[in-house]
């Protein structure tokens, strides 16, 4: 094992002989076996091991193993203890959530102190097929059946070609010494029902099952990437940016089939589920919508408009006359100047002495009106934002500059002309919205 080991750091994760990494290590069969493989590769490389405090002496007992086979390697070791019942009940996870997010924070803390560019964990052939029947078991995509990725920027897992039984196999070939922990064996958690009560018996179907998993799988991998770049294309062609919006022709939509596959693999990843409502929507009337937890997908004419979820920043904000600039909930600048001078869209001048303070800066309202510049008479906010063909989500974004409860200015879009410079002005105000 020890030379296919070798070959296939050179041949997947060549950087490991030239950098010092950091290894997560248990003190289980797995992490053991791993540290010893890449002490006699010639690798360079720190321990990290975590003690979650779950199984009383037996906890401290794994820190004693791992610290002793850091010494007996002569590799630096780093340790620390988790209050993980605390940290569970405080923020309502399940033991194996809590402990996931307490070890990778803490892996990441290391690494960024120390200079470390990857760390290597001990995920192996029979972890990527139980990762394989959890997602297919809780529903998936593609994606979640391509199993877990031999490398990310930061992580390298360079046991995933390599069986438990290898494992295990090479661990008892070399007299090497691990630590067994009983909560593995018992099966109330999904994992451990899958490896215990599952996975046996589908090789015990076919003995070289889970050789024929692995080929299935980098099928599966070569086929997604082929999707993946599918999916980019029609993004390209029919996603258009506009500022914090992106726009989506429904018509070029509706020709794609299957539909709710490609309604799939376009809204996934802005976390969409419900694919028959994302189907209807591209037939609902305007201004109907769906929420994912972090986006919105809105129904605007022959558009839909895919942004995040806006924050409810819906009070009044008061700006005295010595204000100079504001920073929330957008940003503005104030100065007098002497004339006019480079006008634009987000760029107001007006007559101070029109102004009465503090001015406020506030949401649009039903029933909101103003002067329209170079118009006259007044018009419903309603009315210009339908004649300006304003889509709905920038609708809800607009920002109201005021005096008095007086519109000065539709912020980048129209000044009022009520507060315009004249011929008699006398101080001028530049007022400017940095985006």
């Amino acid at each position: 094992m020890l030379q296919d080991f070798k070959e296939h750091i050179e041949n997947k994760f060549p950087h490991l002989f030239v950098q010092h990494s950091l290894l997560a290590c248990s003190g289980g069969l797995d992490s053991v076996v791993l540290t010893h493989l890449c002490h006699a590769a010639g690798l360079h490389f720190s321990l990290a091991h975590c003690n979650f405090q779950l199984r009383g002496s037996e906890s401290d007992q794994d820190e004693q193993s791992v610290m002793y086979l850091a010494e007996k390697l002569n590799k630096n070791i780093y340790v620390t203890h988790f209050d993980t019942v605390g940290y569970m009940n405080n923020n309502k996870l399940s033991v194996q959530v809590a402990t996931r997010e307490l070890r990778y924070h803490w892996f990441a803390k290391i690494m960024e102190e120390n200079d470390l560019a990857t760390l290597m964990t001990a995920h192996h052939a029979d972890d990527n097929l139980e990762t394989f029947l959890i997602n297919l078991s809780r529903g998936t995509g593609i994606e979640g059946l391509t199993g877990i990725p031999e490398k990310t920027p930061t992580i390298s897992r360079p046991l995933l070609p390599f069986s438990r039984d290898d494992i295990k196999a090479y661990a008892i070939a070399e007299g090497i010494q691990w630590r067994e922990d009983g909560s593995n064996s018992e099966t109330k958690y999904l994992r451990n029902k899958i490896r215990h009560n599952i996975v046996p018996l589908l090789k015990e179907l076919h003995p070289t099952f889970l050789h024929n998993f692995k080929a299935t799988q980098e099928r599966l991998v070569g086929t997604s990437k082929i999707a993946a770049q599918h999916i980019q294309k029609i993004q390209a062609d029919i996603f258009s940016n506009e500022g914090e919006v992106v726009k989506i022709d429904v018509s070029a939509l509706k020709r794609l089939h299957p539909l709710k596959a490609y309604l799939y693999g376009l809204f996934n990843d802005y976390g969409f589920t419900e694919w028959n409502d994302v189907a209807h929507l591209l037939s609902a009337s305007s201004g109907k919508e769906i929420h994912s937890k972090t986006h919105r997908l809105v129904k605007d004419r022959e558009f839909l408009l895919l942004s995040k979820l806006l924050s409810r920043d819906e009070g009044v904000f008061t700006i005295d006359e010595n204000k100079t600039e504001i920073e929330h909930p957008i940003a503005l600048n104030f100065q007098e100047v002497p004339k006019i001078d480079g006008q634009g869209k987000n760029v107001l001048f007006v007559d101070k002495e029109t102004l009465k303070y503090p001015l406020s800066l506030r949401k649009w309202k039903k029933g909101d009106y103003f002067y329209p510049l170079g118009m006259q008479g007044k018009k419903k906010l309603s009315k210009f934002f339908k004649d300006e063909k304003v889509d709905v989500i920038s609708k809800q974004r607009q920002w109201l500059l005021c005096s008095d409860d007086k519109i000065v200015w539709v912020i980048g879009r129209r000044p009022d002309e009520r507060f315009k410079i004249t011929e008699a002005t006398n101080k001028i105000v530049k007022v400017t919205w940095t985006k």
